[in-house]
């Protein structure tokens, strides 16, 4: 008789009853199952223990027994049954105590320990004795697996309907479902503005940081539905965050598509859930064009691509990055040659204009070493220029239009060839299939053989069709004629509008990116720079270093010539006309000036006029008028006339002049019969 398992001992100490529903709505619909529950207290009764002594522990009512944790009547019955406090646990049956067997076998293991004894409906057991606890265990597995069953069903029932797209899963802002579960975009036309407006300035911008700066600058906010608390399925109004926008732009449902398997969970042994994402070649179903959305899939296509090379921008590698607004052209594209790292950009101004300069400080960085290289930008941005500008004329895209559709040709032939093997592989795993079905399933020994043959059939099955697609993407890329005329007409406006200084640096960043992978520079006695297209391609182009500053504002040795030439013959002032009018500019391309003229002598070193003259033995006025027995005012009159030959050697007009010989003036004399002074020699032209 089971009573007889009841001892005194057993009585001594207190009996627990343990109540639990797994569900808010079975304890408010299975109430018959929760007076059943109840009941079990008068089997206590029976046994002989005291209405005080049974304990009723019904706080877990509407949680789930898959885990302990989050139940707090369970650890408390678990408590108590380790401080030797209970002589019986009771329970309906096993799987309102646990549907974990972990949870179960802790149990049993510590009534075993403690002496208690476990009562359900069918029975009491005495978990010490080994055919009791056997059929314990028993009863924790059955009700373990019950559980999986009822899962596996459900899923089961979750699994069909997505592979239908017809499973309705909860849809994100801006998409509704309608009474007849068809998925709609929502009828509140200033969610749906939003949500435009992002996918608008992400395909503008090409930035998900951008999208979320115009909404904070313009004080515009974002919709958001509350999921889950009383105000469940409201809609709210909140600040755009970056990380907001990157959900919204990575979710292929905005594009119509139905898409199961993006997320896994996965249980921790503290109780929670952990959620990891699925990359998306191991998405379980998508299907594309299911609803409606707010992009086609090649926008999302196209929107996801571009985020993915934005995203290598915050690794550790920065392999690219979205275009920014710096003057760089090359910006996310440079490889220093030197170390093989990605190099960055620094700007200055030089010539109130902004240079960029490309810099490799990994090393720095990482290993506090030195800066590896620098490259100054402006010289390899303008040869990518030009070599842009060649790629894109005419002739070239005629070219390789005309290869490219050689290749096609040839591409087509062998088409058929991979088709027929794909077509093989498919009859020889349909052979296979047929083999199994028709083979007795009782005689496992040959049916095992067959299936494992089946599935290494369907393997080929697979990596041939997988194959196919990839070769088939590759040369999937036929040009019609129109496409043909708009690529030319394309290259014959592309200078104009390259050279267009109305065109953004951001756009040309774009515009390059479509034609070149990458670049790599050597910084040696020349800039090395290896140009990688896109398709395989490569171009080297070897540059000359921009000259020191210093080398820049040094006057070449040529207009120093010719001024020293002029100086031979002209004051500063005229030698500074004379350059102005040849056309001679200094280094910042301006006209030369009489301060200028004077740097210049005193830099190399040059013999001003007055010295000039000087060491060709003219003379002052003073001095004239002192070897002739003059005035200088004498000497004056007498060059204006012309009788002496003057030079002027400075910009305020003052003149040396040409020295006379000796006695070659007779002095004239005043009064009545007053007498001008007579040259003996011929005058001065």
């Amino acid at each position: 008789m089971p009573e007889l398992k009841v001892t005194p001992r057993h009585l001594e100490h207190d009996a627990y009853l343990y109540i639990r529903q797994s569900t808010p709505r079975q304890v408010l619909e299975n109430t018959e199952s929760t007076q059943r529950q109840y009941a079990l207290r008068d089997r206590a009764v029976a046994l002989g223990w005291p209405l005080d002594h049974i304990h009723i522990i019904d706080c877990d009512l509407g949680k789930s027994g898959s885990q302990s944790a989050g139940r707090d009547g369970f650890q408390k019955l678990v408590s108590e049954v380790a401080l030797g406090k209970a002589g019986l646990v009771m329970g309906l049956e096993v799987s309102r105590l646990a549907r974990n067997s972990a949870d179960w076998h802790r149990l049993i293991e510590l009534c075993s320990l403690a002496g208690a004894l476990i009562l359900d409906e069918d029975g009491i057991y005495d978990p010490a004795n080994f055919n009791d606890r056997l059929l314990l265990g028993l009863k924790g597995t059955m009700s373990e697996a019950e559980l999986h069953f009822l899962k596996a069903r459900m899923r089961g029932g979750m699994i069909n309907k997505a592979r239908r797209g017809e499973l309705e899963m909860r849809p994100p802002v801006g998409l509704v479902y309608r009474d007849d579960s068809v998925l709609i975009l929502d009828p509140d036309a200033e969610v749906q503005a939003a949500m435009r407006l992002v996918f608008e300035t992400f395909d503008r911008t090409g930035s998900a940081m951008q999208t979320a700066k115009l909404f904070h600058q313009q004080g515009l906010r974002f919709p958001r539905r509350i999921r889950k608390g009383l105000n469940k399925g409201e809609l709210h109004w909140v600040r755009a965050a970056h990380s907001r926008i990157l959900q919204v732009l990575h979710n292929p449902r905005y594009a119509g598509a139905f898409v199961y398997g993006r997320v896994r969970t996965r249980l921790l042994p503290d109780g929670k859930h952990r959620t990891t994402k699925v990359p998306r070649s191991e998405w379980q179903f998508v299907i594309p064009g299911i609803h409606a959305g707010y992009l086609t899939w090649e926008q999302f296509e196209a929107n996801q691509k571009r985020l993915a090379e934005n995203a290598l921008g915050f690794g550790g590698a920065r392999k690219a990055g979205p275009a920014r607004e710096g003057p760089a052209l090359l910006q996310g594209r440079v490889i220093c040659g030197v170390c093989g790292e990605r190099m960055s950009i620094h700007y200055s101004i030089v010539s109130h204009q902004v240079a960029p300069t490309y810099v490799c400080q990994e090393a720095s960085i990482r290993r506090a070493e030195k800066v590896c290289q620098r490259v100054p930008g402006s010289v390899v941005d303008h040869a990518i220029s030009n070599l842009l500008l060649e790629l894109m004329q005419p002739l070239t895209l005629q070219v390789a239009l005309a290869v490219q559709q050689e290749v096609e040709a040839r591409v087509t032939e062998t088409d058929s060839l991979r088709r027929k093997h794909v077509e093989r592989a498919q009859y020889e795993s349909e052979l296979a299939r047929r083999r199994f079905m028709k083979v007795d399933p009782d005689n496992r020994l040959v049916a095992d053989s067959l299936e494992a043959e089946w599935n290494i059939k369907l393997r080929i099955l697979a990596e041939a069709q997988e194959q196919y697609e990839q070769q088939t993407q590759k040369q999937r890329v036929l040009i019609d004629s129109q496409t043909r005329e708009q690529l030319l007409s394309l290259a014959q406006d592309f200078p104009r509008v390259w050279n267009d200084p109305a065109v953004e640096p951001r756009e040309r960043k774009r515009i390059l990116r479509l034609l070149v992978e990458d670049v790599t520079l050597i910084n040696g006695e020349r800039i090395q720079v290896h140009v990688r297209l896109r398709g395989g391609a490569t171009r080297m182009l070897p540059l000359a270093k921009p000259l020191p500053i210093a080398q820049i504002r040094k006057t070449t040795p040529e207009v120093v010539a010719e001024i020293n030439a002029l100086l031979d013959h002209y004051c500063d002032r005229e030698t500074a006309e004379i350059l102005n009018q040849r056309g001679r500019r200094t280094w910042q391309d301006e006209p030369f000036n009489l301060k200028k003229i004077a740097h210049v002598r005193q830099a190399f070193h040059l013999q001003c006029r007055y010295n000039r003259l000087r060491a060709r033995g003219l003379l002052t006025a003073k001095e004239m008028s002192v070897r002739h027995g003059v005035t200088s005012t004498t000497i004056h009159l007498w060059a204006r006339e012309g009788r002496l030959q003057k030079y002027r050697y400075d910009n305020v007009r003052r003149c040396l002049y040409e020295p006379l010989e000796q006695g070659a003036i007779l002095k004239g004399q005043g009064g009545r019969q007053a007498k001008q002074p007579t040259f003996t020699f011929a005058q001065a032209g």
